[in-house]
C-alpha cells in the first residue's frame, strides 16, 4: 500500500472543505482508497492529509494532474503543498 501526505495552508477552511469533498470520487477513480484529514491546532488554516493509494505511480499521476491544481487553486489553496509520497513498513508501538 503507498500514501501521500499533502500539507498546505487554505485561505478559508469553509469554502475549501466543500470543494475538497466534492472531488472524492474523481479521487478514488484515480486509485485513492481513502484519506485522514487534519487541521493543525495553532494554524487553522494548514491542513494535513494522508492519502492511502493501492499503487504509487497512480497516486504520482495524480497529484501532478491539471485537475487537482485547478481544483485546489479553487478551493482557495494559498501555498505550495508539500508532497510526500510514501510507504508503510510496519506499526510503531505506544
Amino acid at each position: 500500500m503507498s500514501y501521500v501526505l499533502i500539507r498546505h495552508k487554505v485561505r478559508n477552511f469553509a469554502k475549501w472543505k466543500p470543494l475538497y469533498d466534492a472531488h472524492g470520487q474523481t479521487r478514488k477513480a484515480g486509485g485513492s482508497k481513502g484519506a485522514r484529514l487534519f487541521r493543525n491546532l495553532n494554524k487553522p488554516k494548514e491542513l494535513v492529509i494522508l492519502f492511502k493509494w493501492s499503487r504509487s505511480d497512480s497516486a504520482r499521476k495524480f497529484v501532478k494532474s491539471k485537475d487537482l491544481r485547478a481544483t485546489m487553486k479553487r478551493a482557495g489553496v494559498i501555498d505550495r503543498p508539500d508532497v510526500y509520497f510514501l510507504e508503510e513498513i510496519g506499526h510503531a508501538r505506544a
